[in-house]
């Protein structure tokens, strides 16, 4: 209660502020019945600053006596709350990262539980009808030892004692009066072929029990290739703790064996030592697992080219997810022609535990909203997909096929779009920002060019910026635009060239000549991965060639400039020189055989000596 003589003069106040108000303002009341009312003014007053009646009231100034009284008293109640604010702001707030990790892990080994338990029960059918086979062997083999043997022989002792073991009778293994489906069901043809489910080429280590499998199924292009340029982005943006405890899978998805062999190689070239590690598997599926394409009914008013590159693509996937199925907790489907952010594995990973954690129910966590790309799936559910797949591959796309039997779980028949929509979103939940980005122009299906990016992944970095040595650069090959040499080599952008003829060359010129600890020179880009240097060597001309002599495997050339490298397979020239050289006075890459393409540097650095 607030006393008397309070109400009263903040009652009078009230009618002489009430003058001054607004129409509408607040007003409010201390207790109910109450005849006084207050502005808001008034009860933010009191409720903040109670000791404001005391300090502003005169009874309050005799009792104190003075002002210094009054001065100490303020001063006294400021410190106090500036004392207590402080401890509120620099008191540490409970550190919850380490019980959100606990969460993670919880849910990760629930997660792992349930993918391993599922995998028993795979054994267990497996088991069975090895079992039943096994029973029909024995079975075969007494009825001939009864026909044709002495019932004393060691074997049919053997088989005696089977019998009573119960190994002859029908409980040994269970039998099913119902037919099961399986995939034989909708793939008839391979019901002749056993090794129709078996890769026909296979690199591995037979790495498993990892939490992410990465999928990246690739075939052949008419144009170019973007399969070192993905791979080497999804290598560059995992760290070694993810790379521990993932697995990628290229499925190279041809039948041609010179194809896959030259692919292969090139994979082994570039990235054997994650092949060796177990990181990375390469496999190729048999003919046999395809059907007679001449034969796949046309749908969907496509013609049969179409027709068959979908139906041929949904046949890959299936047996990619079939070969991924049992090796680790996710499975994430890329593309051959895409970039990664730093860290995908680890925010993906993360994400799917929250969800798993928050008992959140999903089917398809999507990564990158553009076709199947960066699509994450529990490995347990895959089977529901390859069903599907198998059963309508000759009949829709592979990513509509996903759309519809999401739309199946969930949606009724006569229910309205919205509604429909807004309980798929419960079972294929969208990241953002994007995790990928679609790279490619010229599609796999011949004729068909895709520029679809996603707009939420961000700018993709075309180029690598580097501080280089003064120089002058000189070359006969045309640049693109503004793509020029000289703006390359100063980092503002890459250099673009066109079509590169054999006796072309790019001449940088040091005034003063300048010692360089190393050179490193990478051609094409993310957007352009084909338009590289090749058969093009790395020269310098020494300021004392003697010097310089013991760099170079080759004689000096005639204008006395020493071959120090060149362009590998894979578009990347670098090497190391070294203060024992002395100082350069010219770099020069040499082309020696004419391109089809045109030419991009996407890096340029020449280090100078520290």
């Amino acid at each position: 209660m607030i006393p008397e003589y309070y109400a009263d003069q903040f009652k009078s106040e009230y009618y002489i502020e009430k003058q001054r108000l607004v129409n509408g303002s607040g007003r409010c009341s201390l207790e109910r019945g109450s005849d006084v009312t207050w502005t808001w003014a008034w009860c933010v007053q009191i409720l903040l600053s109670p000791c404001s009646f005391f300090l502003t009231d005169p009874l309050t100034d005799q009792r104190m006596g003075n002002g210094k009284l009054k001065r100490l008293f303020v001063l006294g109640l400021g410190l106090t709350t500036l004392i207590l604010g402080s401890i509120l702001v620099w008191y540490p707030s409970p550190d919850l990262s380490a019980e959100q990790e606990i969460v993670h892990k919880i849910a990760e080994l629930s997660e792992k539980l349930h993918h391993a338990n599922t995998l028993n029960d795979q054994r267990k059918t497996d088991l069975q009808a090895i079992s039943k086979q096994f029973t029909s062997l024995i079975k075969l083999v007494k009825d001939h030892q009864d026909q044709y043997e002495d019932n004393n022989s060691p074997l049919n002792k053997k088989l005696a004692e089977y019998t009573k073991q119960g190994y002859l009778s029908g409980n040994f293994s269970q039998s099913y009066d119902l037919s099961l489906p399986s995939v034989e069901a909708f793939l008839p043809y391979t019901v002749n072929f056993p090794n129709s489910f078996n890769p026909a080429f296979k690199i591995s280590r037979n790495r498993a029990h990892v939490s992410m499998v990465i999928g990246i199924p690739t075939v052949k292009r008419q144009y170019q290739s973007y399969l070192v340029t993905t791979l080497q982005s999804v290598l560059d943006n995992m760290n070694q703790d993810e790379m521990d405890d993932s697995l990628i899978v290229i499925f190279i998805a041809e039948t041609d064996p010179d194809y896959v062999y030259q692919i292969s190689s090139d994979i082994q070239k570039q990235f054997q030592k994650h092949l060796e590690s177990g990181l990375m598997e390469v496999i190729s599926p048999p003919l046999e697992f395809y059907p007679d394409m001449s034969t796949l009914k046309k749908t969907l008013g496509d013609d049969m080219e179409r027709v068959t590159w979908r139906s041929k693509q949904s046949l890959d996937f299936s047996f990619l997810m079939m070969y991924a199925k049992s090796r680790g907790t996710f499975y994430v489907q890329l593309e051959d022609d895409v970039l990664t952010k730093k860290g995908f594995v680890s925010i993906m990973k993360h994400f799917a535990l929250e969800k798993i954690a928050d008992k959140q129910t999903w089917f398809v966590i999507d990564f990158c909203q553009l076709g199947f790309i960066g699509k994450m799936f529990k490995s347990v559910e895959l089977p529901w997909l390859v069903q599907f797949f198998l059963m309508f591959y000759n009949d829709k796309p592979v990513d509509w096929l996903l759309e519809n039997l999401i739309q199946t779980k969930v949606c009724k028949l006569d229910q309205d779009h919205k509604k429909c929509k807004k309980e798929k979103e419960k079972l294929w939940i969208h990241y953002k920002p994007s995790l990928f980005q679609h790279i490619g122009t010229h599609s796999s299906l011949k004729g068909k060019v895709q520029k679809l990016k996603d707009r939420q992944f961000g700018r993709v970095q075309l180029f690598v910026p580097h501080k280089n040595p003064t120089a002058s650069i000189e070359s006969p090959i045309k640049h693109y635009k503004h793509y020029s040499l000289a703006r390359a080599y100063s980092g503002d952008t890459f250099f673009w060239g066109l079509v590169p003829q054999a006796g072309d060359a790019i001449t940088i010129s040091f005034e003063p000549p300048v010692q360089l600890a190393s050179y490193r020179f990478v051609s094409g880009n993310a957007e352009h991965p084909s338009d590289r240097f090749f058969n093009t060597t790395c020269e310098i001309l020494p300021e004392d060639g003697t010097k310089a002599l013991s760099i170079s495997k080759q004689p000096p050339l005639k204008d006395k400039f020493l071959v120090v490298g060149g362009f590998d397979h894979f578009g990347i020239a670098e090497g190391t020189i070294g203060a024992e050289v002395g100082p350069i006075k010219k770099f020069r890459l040499s082309i020696h055989a004419s391109s089809e393409n045109w030419a991009i540097l996407s890096e340029l650095f020449l280090k100078k000596v520290s």
